[in-house]
């Protein structure tokens, strides 16, 4: 008996391909751990759980899939043990990285806070967090040092105050990122916020969206400088004008990590009292077609990637939304190189912001009471995070701005800040996170000191993120300077990349071949770079445009 050959390859040719953990298609089995623990248990589940075991028993009661899972559906991260150094980071089993202590991420939806609610947050930093209140780049603010007993009295004191942590970490629609200066800047073509509103109301909290193929970044905003970078969010909504008639355009699929990709445009045009009925749409696709089987390529920029625009535009409009969109613009280009809104500017209503810039977003329970102290003492009743790890007092008088601003300044807030302090950001780094290999906060306050005093007159807008591993949390792909983080020579130190932006000419940053330094050698580094640039820019010319034509070894 002899066998085909023939019918060998034809078997193999025509076997069905393996799925990818599409629920549209049909595969609702879990394929790796994660899938199978958010189908054993909603991680909304965990609140009551926490209300009434494990606040109560202590950390030894909480069970492992809770503890390292559904415990983020509500903002709370185990801490990294101290004392164990970058190089076990990946080697370490997670049980033997975990403190006992959480990270809770209060979010913010629009960056937007009453002083109660600051105040709010300043006590429950300096109660139950040793003080640590750190304001990051998607416009939250983190808590550290927070033991699981003290966990319901949080939650109580914030939701009274109309703040929550639900769903700010996990595989769920996080919080929605919104113009710190909605509804009051002079060149705002839209305000968002009761789109923001409307989103969070309807989705936030729902059982039908809290499982997600993975997390779900979202921006809606209306703001001339675009500064909710919408071009990296797994959904966006930017305003524009389609021939007098005020909407968005929408963009789906951004992300960095380690496979960036920018967002793309949906190509149509979004009415605003359509905007939350598309935002279902765009999250459902992703909750039943996104990609379950392997966790790195679960976010919905993948499925984008595959299907291209026009299929997802299609599916949208006829499974989910029922009808057809109309074409639409696209959005005018950002106002300006700094997209921050640090400084002193009008408001429409003829009183003036306050944007100024804490050093790498590295704030405590004291500064956060001193900041509201402040907005109330000049006559302001709002206070905003923005994106970029700063903040903004909103609603200051004419004659009341000075006094503001040399409070401020005297307080190490600055309101004109050099273009280190101003668009320096850094991640929560080894010092806390369990991913990270280096430490970054106090690496980046360090470089902003040094680079201020040798290189006090430079001017040029520069952003350098540093980031403590590989997953790009301080957005490092798009920085002028991007530093991720790794061991270099056994030390700690970063791998560079150049010449990253968003805007008018987006593009990731540049990697030249074994470009790297240590911590230490970081300062020395990025003065020779900077020097080089200064030397040989021509007019007008940008960092990011000089790396594209710099030679490697000016880049070094």
């Amino acid at each position: 008996m002899t066998t085909s050959p023939i019918k060998g390859n034809a078997s193999r040719h025509h076997k069905r391909p393996r799925g990818e953990g599409q629920w549209a298609l049909g595969y609702h089995e879990p394929l790796n751990k994660n899938e199978e623990n958010k189908k054993n248990d909603d991680g909304l589940n965990v609140r009551q759980r926490i209300i009434d075991i494990y606040s109560k028993r202590g950390f030894d009661s909480i069970d492992p899939a809770d503890l390292r899972g559904r415990m983020r559906w509500y903002g709370l991260y185990t801490q990294r043990k101290p004392g164990i150094d970058g190089g076990k980071t990946a080697i370490l089993e997670p049980e033997e990285l975990d403190d006992r202590y959480f990270m809770l991420r209060v979010r913010i939806d629009g960056g937007q806070l009453s002083l109660e609610q600051l105040r709010v947050v300043a006590d429950l930093a300096n109660e139950y967090a040793r003080g640590t209140a750190d304001v990051t780049d998607r416009q939250n603010i983190q808590l550290h040092w927070v033991e699981i007993e003290s966990v319901p009295d949080i939650w109580e004191r914030l939701e009274a105050v109309g703040l929550s942590t639900t769903e700010a970490c996990g595989d769920t629609p996080r919080v929605i990122m919104g113009c710190p200066l909605a509804g009051i800047d002079q060149d705002e073509l839209l305000d968002a916020t009761p789109q923001v509103r409307e989103i969070h109301d309807r989705f936030i909290g729902d059982p039908a969206y809290s499982n997600l193929p993975r997390k779900f970044k979202s921006a809606l905003s209306g703001c001339p400088a675009h500064c909710t970078v919408h071009e990296i969010n797994d959904v966006a909504f930017v305003a524009v004008d389609k021939d007098g008639e005020k909407g968005f355009d929408l963009w789906v699929g951004g992300g960095l990590s380690t496979n960036p990709m920018f967002a793309k445009r949906i190509g149509v045009f979004v009415r605003p009292d359509q905007v939350a009925d598309v935002y279902g749409g765009v999250i459902g696709i992703f909750r039943d077609y996104g990609y379950r089987r392997l966790r790195h390529r679960a976010r919905i920029k993948f499925l984008v990637n595959d299907w291209g625009v026009e299929k997802f535009r299609e599916v949208l409009e006829t499974e989910y939304l029922k009808e057809p969109l109309p074409d639409g613009p696209a959005p005018v280009e950002p106002r300006g190189h700094r997209r921050d809104h640090v400084g002193v500017f009008p408001q429409k209503d003829g009183n003036f912001y306050v944007g100024f810039a804490p050093k790498v977003g590295r704030l405590d329970g004291d500064r956060l009471h001193l900041i509201a102290d402040l907005a109330e003492k000049y006559g302001s009743a709002r206070v905003r995070t923005t994106v970029e790890q700063k903040m903004v007092i909103l609603d200051v008088a004419p004659d009341q701005v000075d006094g503001l601003v040399a409070e401020l300044e005297a307080n190490d807030l600055k309101v004109n800040p050099s273009t280190f302090r101003r668009q320096t950001m850094a991640c929560t780094g080894i010092e806390f996170c369990k991913l990270a290999i280096v430490e970054t906060k106090a690496a980046g306050a360090n470089l902003i000191d040094e680079l201020e005093r040798r290189l006090p007159d430079f001017a040029e807008p520069l952003t350098i993120n540093l980031n403590g591993c590989p997953n790009s949390c301080a957005r490092i792909q798009v920085a002028d300077i991007g530093l991720k983080g790794q061991l270099v020579d056994g030390k700690e130190g970063f791998q560079i990349h150049l010449g990253g932006s968003l805007g008018v000419n987006p593009g990731f940053g540049r990697k030249v071949r074994g470009l790297k330094t240590t911590a230490e050698d970081l300062p020395d580094y990025v003065e020779r770079v900077l020097r080089n640039f200064e030397s040989q820019k021509k007019d007008g010319e940008r960092f990011a445009d000089w790396v594209q034509r710099a030679d490697e070894g000016d880049l070094s």
